[in-house]
């Protein structure tokens, strides 16, 4: 093991048996903030020092057991059990260096998906719609809630743009690789010679920001418009102005919902994608410049950048960040994208050991 990588195991080694003394205090106990925060700090901390007590009692057994090859009677145990250490050791070094790993703490967020029609017309409208059933078919696989904000319908079909919130434990972590350009191959249905066509939407997936403090909007920078939802009309036609249309004037982002009949509830949901929004480009300023210095899975975050491929002749999927061509669109339009979402996070985490072993 590198040294400085045993260098920030003994430290955390000796962070938990701080925390532990420091928890047994009553007057930790009775400052419940406090209290929280250490508690938190000692569950990630816990699974580490775990993995680094049981890689130190190999390397004492390993010590033992090279004591007893001197021994006639003892020396084929011995060997035995040296063999075990070093097959034990290189498990752990994998294990800790894996749970060193830097943490995203959005991983456990629920997310806003954006998807939005881009070049190809009513043929990219129809796609932006195929795109969001892929998606909630994958959230209800993994028993999510799928809350529709807001959904402007094509006039073919499909949407030009459509915003749901996504509800589940672990969500982000899932998903939080999907934001970019996502370009379909196919005939499209009003195509009458069978030509195939080349049409493109972007999608963005921002993690939910938290209720209080970690997004400060200040009201005074808020433009905000009433208006009538519109609908399909008869009895359920909404004839209050409950829509609600925000400006945030600094950055120019603009929020509609009218999901709801209640102004009160359109506006607590279009602040929270507001909120949203402007934690994704704080994200993705960060990520453009961790992208000077090293190359990152997702990219600057241009939503832009081309990801991945839908070519419906050929029944294949491609993700161009990481070449993983799978043929079976038909099932993974259906939401069964376990397979690529494994891939994509083990390439994220094998470019994070990357880092880890150059920084070690």
């Amino acid at each position: 093991m590198k040294a400085s990588l045993a260098d920030k195991l003994a430290r955390a080694n000796e962070r938990l048996e701080e925390l532990d003394a420091l928890l047994s205090q009553p007057e930790i106990a009775g400052d419940m903030d406090t209290w929280r925060k250490f508690t938190r700090e000692r569950a990630d901390l816990d699974p580490v020092v775990t993995l680094y007590r049981q890689f130190k009692q190999v390397e004492a057994d390993e010590i033992t057991a090279r004591g007893l090859l001197a021994d006639p009677d003892l020396r084929q145990f011995a060997e035995a059990e040296l063999a075990d250490a070093a097959a034990r050791t290189l498990q752990l070094e994998s294990a800790l260096q894996t749970a060193l790993l830097p943490k995203d703490p959005n991983d456990e967020r629920n997310l806003f998906l954006e998807i939005r029609a881009g070049t190809g017309g009513d043929e990219s409208a129809l796609f932006a719609g195929n795109l969001l059933r892929m998606y909630t078919r994958y959230a209800e696989r993994c028993g999510w809630k799928v809350e529709v904000v807001s959904d402007n319908p094509g006039e073919m079909g499909g949407y030009k743009e459509a915003i749901v919130r996504i509800v589940g434990q672990g969500a982000y972590s899932r998903l939080k690789f999907e934001s970019g350009g996502h370009r379909v191959q196919r005939v499209p249905e009003t195509e009458s010679q069978g030509r195939i066509h080349t049409s493109a939407c972007t999608v963005a997936v921002m993690p939910e920001a938290d209720e209080v403090g970690e997004i400060t909007i200040n009201p005074a920078d808020l433009r905000i418009d009433t208006f009538r939802a519109s609908g399909a009309g008869g009895q359920h036609i909404n004839k209050t102005d409950s829509a609600i249309r925000i400006t945030h004037l600094p950055t120019g982002l603009v929020v509609e919902c009218q999901d709801d009949r209640s102004q009160h509830k359109n506006k607590a949901q279009a602040l929270s994608v507001l909120a949203a929004r402007l934690k994704d480009r704080e994200l993705r300023a960060q990520h453009a410049l961790e992208a000077s210095t090293r190359k990152s899975l997702i990219g600057s975050g241009d939503r832009s950048d081309r990801i991945r491929t839908y070519n419906f002749p050929q029944g294949r999927i491609t993700d161009h960040r990481i070449n993983l061509t799978l043929h079976k669109i038909d099932a993974m339009l259906d939401g069964d994208l376990t397979e690529l979402f494994d891939a994509l996070a083990a390439e994220h985490q094998a470019e994070l050991l990357a880092t880890l072993s150059g920084e070690a």
